[in-house]
């Protein structure tokens, strides 16, 4: 069986590495202040011994978060307001789960969760500011689409051949999309390195102009449409499309106005391939289209598998 990552929960992260930074850093604080261990060790629920020992510089913290501005700041502030009484233990509460809030909100205990746990590595993950609401899971949704379509196209032999100069990318879009932003795909582009499909970071959402500038034209036309990639224009490709009955579409390959082109083009319905010869300056590009990105790339491979 395939290993995998093992999963960790953030509230491992936070109970093995935020919950012992803050109370060293209180620790400090309060007995700057004159505080004795016993009551530095009543105030943050631990024993006596152990505040000596985090006085002592005996505890293991991360040094990420402890050297943290943030966190520094968060305890010099409860230790002066339990000190002068202008704080009690709830009030203490609220401003370190506020700190938590802001640590777990692309800060430094994600990156601490991310290294535990490889996985989340470059999915966007904010699971501990938004939760599991609907909104979150669809974009998630979409990142996960592109992330299997460009791999299943990097792993197929015969599409190198038909990458573009540019690049391609491979674009999924959510539901009712307004924008680049609602269109998921791959940062600095898909290039063929000596002969194979490099891929270079994983999915994000605004990573992608000119594909995800015509899939959202295909979207206004047809909302089924959430998915698209583009592959060097050729005769091989565009007669594999006719033979497979995608009847194939021709839009000009001027990049102003290119939109209201594209509209154009889809006047009678989105087709399946959508294609330009070029223009100075502007390689030939075909685009092919699906409900979603997994959708798009299996099309592609077909007319690359037909074209060959």
């Amino acid at each position: 069986m395939e290993q995998r990552d093992g999963l960790r929960l953030p509230a491992e992260i936070v109970a093995e590495s935020f919950v012992p930074a803050v109370r060293v850093a209180l620790a400090h604080e309060l007995a700057e202040r004159g505080c004795a261990q016993r009551e530095i060790g009543a105030f943050l629920g631990i024993t006596q011994a152990a505040v000596s020992k985090y006085l002592a510089g005996q505890a293991n913290v991360e040094e990420r978060l402890a050297d943290d501005e943030r966190l520094r700041r968060t305890a010099a502030r409860v230790a002066d307001g339990w000190v002068d009484g202008d704080l009690d233990a709830y009030d203490a509460l609220v401003e370190i789960e506020t700190l938590l809030q802001s640590f777990v909100d692309r800060g430094p205990v994600c990156a601490l969760h991310e290294e535990a746990m490889p996985a989340l590595d470059g999915l966007e993950c904010d699971l501990c500011v938004r939760g599991p609401d609907a909104a979150a899971a669809r974009e998630r949704e979409r990142l996960r689409d592109v992330r299997v379509a460009v791999r299943t196209l990097a792993a197929d032999a015969d599409a190198a051949a038909h990458v573009p100069n540019v690049g391609t990318n491979v674009a999924s879009a959510l539901p009712d999309p307004t924008g680049e932003a609602d269109v998921a795909a791959v940062p600095g582009r898909v290039h063929t390195v000596r002969g194979r499909i490099d891929v270079p970071s994983d999915p994000a959402f605004g990573a992608s102009q000119h594909v995800a500038g015509a899939l959202l034209v295909a979207n206004e036309r047809d909302a089924t449409i959430r998915g698209a990639l583009n592959l060097a224009t050729s005769d091989a490709l565009i007669d594999a499309a006719r033979e497979r009955g995608d009847d194939p579409v021709e839009f000009d390959a001027a990049y102003d106005g290119r939109d209201a082109e594209l509209r154009r083009a889809f006047a009678d319905g989105v087709p399946a391939v959508a294609y330009h010869r070029g223009a100075y300056g502007v390689e030939p590009v075909c685009y092919v289209f699906g409900t979603d990105a997994r959708d798009a790339v299996s099309r592609a491979l077909a007319l690359v598998a037909a074209a060959e």
